[in-house]
């Protein structure tokens, strides 16, 4: 069942959808996950809708929500900050701990991209976070936009756009727009997942909070709750390297997970591999108990997407923290 809500963060209200598990006991509360959308887009983008229509199919209950300044939450839209992402991340959690229907010692966050970086960032400074996963994430801005603007002359064009963003603001008091595709470049193949009515201008104070914000300074602190990692092996928009350094830089328990045969929106291609992959690292590391756990058991795939006929791809272990090896990039 979906129940569209508001909630606060700070002076500004948020939007978002909350779905709750069919079957549910009075007076029963369980473990909630947050999906985070990514950059500049929404709670209506399908790598957040399909995630969380998958976790209330396995028993969850499950939020996705508009950030400030996108779809229908308030704030100047499209000005996209990531410390105040991480707020209004916040600012979830304090509203699903509220909820009768949410144990409060049990939220995780996810999120895809951008979603994802902020979800690694909240749970290493907010120990409410039970648990995090992250997928195609970056935890180092200035190091992820040199490999999204790899020549000589993209940099030079990218860090000219940051200095004249600067300028604009002290000349005229107002921020210079500047469009999405010349802060992160998107292969045009690819853009056809954005969700419909994402930002398409932002101001260019935005691509200087991405440039400083690094989740890797953070995400050592997770642990002990559990990190999934999970990213396209030949990522077109995020470099994988992103989320191997984030493993490396971790604490246990963290799994990362390499996959071949998709790309950076691999929420919204209903990988079976990748979903697979989810579902049992939630049955090991954030279960369900009790009788909700029963209930999960007796819908057979508890809820999995049913296989699409397709030559079954070879696949590699992956890789799991553990506390004394040094990380080797083996890929699953």
């Amino acid at each position: 069942m979906e129940h569209r809500v508001t909630f606060r963060s700070g002076r500004l209200r948020l939007s978002g959808v909350l779905h709750v598990p069919d079957g549910m006991a009075r007076g029963e509360r369980r473990p909630a996950v947050i999906m985070l959308h990514g950059f500049g887009s929404n709670k209506n983008a399908t790598n957040c809708v399909g995630p969380c229509a998958l976790f209330n199919r396995w028993g969850y209950v499950a939020f996705r929500f508009d950030m400030r300044g996108c779809g229908e939450s308030e704030g100047e839209f499209g000005r996209i900050i990531c410390l105040e992402q991480v707020e209004d991340t916040q600012a979830a959690v304090s509203f699903l701990q509220r909820r009768k229907e949410v144990d409060p010692q049990r939220i995780g966050v996810g999120g895809s991209s951008f979603g994802a970086a902020v979800a690694i960032y909240a749970g290493g400074v907010d120990e409410r976070i039970a648990c995090v996963l992250s997928s195609g994430g970056w935890g180092h801005g200035q190091r992820k936009f040199r490999r999204q603007h790899p020549t000589p002359q993209a940099w030079a064009r990218f860090t000219r756009l940051l200095e004249e963003g600067r300028r604009h603001r002290e000349r005229t008091g107002r921020p210079l727009m500047v469009d999405r595709y010349d802060i992160v470049p998107i292969p045009p193949h690819l853009r056809g997942h954005l969700s419909r009515g994402s930002v398409q201008k932002f101001p260019a104070e935005t691509a200087q909070s991405m440039v400083n914000f690094n989740a890797e300074d953070v995400v050592g602190a997770i642990a002990p709750r559990p990190l999934l990692l999970l990213h396209s092996s030949a990522d077109s928009v995020t470099p994988t390297e992103q989320s191997v350094r984030l493993f490396e830089k971790a604490g246990q328990p963290c799994d990362l997970h390499l996959f071949a045969e998709t790309d950076h929106f691999m929420f919204a291609e209903d990988n079976v591999r990748v979903l697979e992959i989810v579902k049992g690292w939630l049955d090991r590391f954030f279960p369900l108990k009790g009788a909700a756990r029963r209930i999960a058991a007796t819908k057979g795939a508890a809820g999995k997407v049913a296989k699409k006929p397709a030559k079954k791809p070879a696949t590699k272990k992956p890789l799991t923290k553990t506390a004394k090896r040094k990380p080797t990039r083996r890929a699953g």
